[in-house]
Parts: structure tokens; sequence; C-alpha cells
């Protein structure tokens, strides 16, 4: 990865932006995939942007996108692109959506972007670094203790029953919940605003951006059974701000 990475996955984030935000809150078509998540022209406008300069930039290095598919996915080299992450928010106007890119070297996350184009908000984290949010840096807050944890999650319908029983011990224990967020869960919890996120059935793009930034800003992302997230995670997925409070919510979620 170089400064030259770097400055590609912002022109990334512009490219996307530009694609967005003239359909926020206005009409477009919307469709639904197999999974019933929707999908709009907005989010194949946005990944087909970055793929454009990806191709010309980087026609060597793999491409994962969600709308798209892969692309020299067994390169040393791969990019990583989530278009919109929390398509429902945008189709129903709410600005809590993000685009995620993600470089990985080796199958692991080494340079991740956050960016909301409607609240002009960006989360830049490189391995290695301080994560910068719009320019500045970020740091996640202290909280070792599960009773004083603010948790977050998107909705109940992406855990399995099993999955959910266990997701409900961990906020029977935390301080506070709430529901709702996708990918700006994570870039609230860099910030200092909450304490955990907890997710499964994510996939590759829905993460790997995130594991930067979020270990960037102090805090630590891993899987159900503790292990470090990479290509082949099975998309279950803990992120806390404090490093301390991943050991409880692992005890407790027992899985």
């Amino acid at each position: 990865m170089t400064e030259d990475d770097i400055q590609l996955a912002h022109r990334l984030a512009d490219a996307a932006g530009d694609a967005i935000r003239p359909y926020f809150r206005a009409a477009f078509t919307r469709e639904d995939k197999a999974d019933a998540s929707p999908v709009t022209e907005a989010d194949r406008g946005a990944e087909a942007a970055m793929r454009t300069i990806l191709d010309a930039e980087r026609p060597k290095d793999g491409i994962v996108g969600e709308e798209y598919g892969r692309e020299r996915d067994d390169a040393e080299r791969v990019w990583v692109l989530d278009p919109i992450d929390g398509t429902r928010s945008f189709v129903t106007g709410r600005p809590i959506f993000g685009t995620l890119i993600a470089l990985l070297e080796a199958g692991r996350p080494v340079l991740g972007i956050l960016n909301q184009p409607i609240l002009g908000e960006r989360w830049l984290g490189v391995a290695g670094r301080r994560t910068q949010f719009n320019g500045g840096v970020a740091g996640t807050r202290d909280c070792a203790t599960l009773g004083h944890a603010h948790v977050a999650t998107t909705g109940p319908k992406y855990f399995t029953p099993e999955q959910l029983t266990a997701y409900t011990r961990v906020t029977d224990h935390a301080r506070d919940s709430i529901w709702g967020g996708d990918c700006y869960n994570y870039g609230q919890l860099a910030l200092g605003q909450l304490d955990a996120v907890i997710e499964a059935g994510l996939k590759i793009y829905d993460f790997a951006a995130l594991v930067p930034i979020v270990e960037g800003a102090g805090g630590m992302m891993r899987d159900w059974t503790g292990r470090p997230l990479d290509h082949a995670s099975d998309g279950r997925v803990i992120a806390v701000g404090d490093a301390q409070l991943m050991a409880p919510i692992l005890e407790v979620l027992g899985a």
C-alpha cells in the first residue's frame, strides 16, 4: 500500500458520492435483489464509476463489488467496494448510509474509507496509522465494562434465531442498545459515540473497510470466535471501541 493508494481511495469515494447525491430524496428506479434487499440506480452508478477508475489505474488489482461481482479476486491486492451500505436508509431518505472502500493485501484489510456523501463525513483508516475523520483524528472512548456499554446492530432480521438469542444476551447485560445504522454505526464507534457493534450475515464488502477504521481509532474488530477478520471470515462481526470490552462480549455471546 502506498500514498498513491490512499489518494486513489479518496478519488473513488469522491466519484461514488458524485454518482449518489443526485438520487438522494429524488425519484429513481428501485428493484429488489434475490435476497430481497433493495438496489437502485445510485448503487450501480456509484460502483460503475469506481470500477472505471480502478480499471484505468490499477488494472492488475482485483475487485470485489456488491453490485457487479468479482474480477481477479485471487490477486495479491484486491479492492472491495460497497457503493451504498445501508440502501434501505438511502431509499427512505435517511443520511446514515455510506460508501465503503477497502484495499486488501494478502486477504487482510489495510486501507478503508467510509464516506457519507450527504453529510460530508469521511473516515479514513490505514493500517498502522491513526484513523482520520474529515481530516482530523478520530478516537474511540474507554468502556471496558459491558454494563456501561452502548451497543448497536442493524436489525434483528439479519440474525438467525440462535444468533438473535445470543445478541439479546449481550444487550440484556449492556447499558443500552439501538437498532439501525449499518456501516454508520462503526463510524460512530470510531468517534466515541458507541461502544460496540455486533452483527451477523455480513459479506466481505460490508466489513472490510471498517476494520482499519475501527482499529486505527483505538478499537478492535473480531469474529464471534475472537479471530481477526479477513477475506475468509464468516460474516459474524464484533467491533468494540475499547479492546477490553471484547472478552466479556465473547463470553456472553458464547459462540
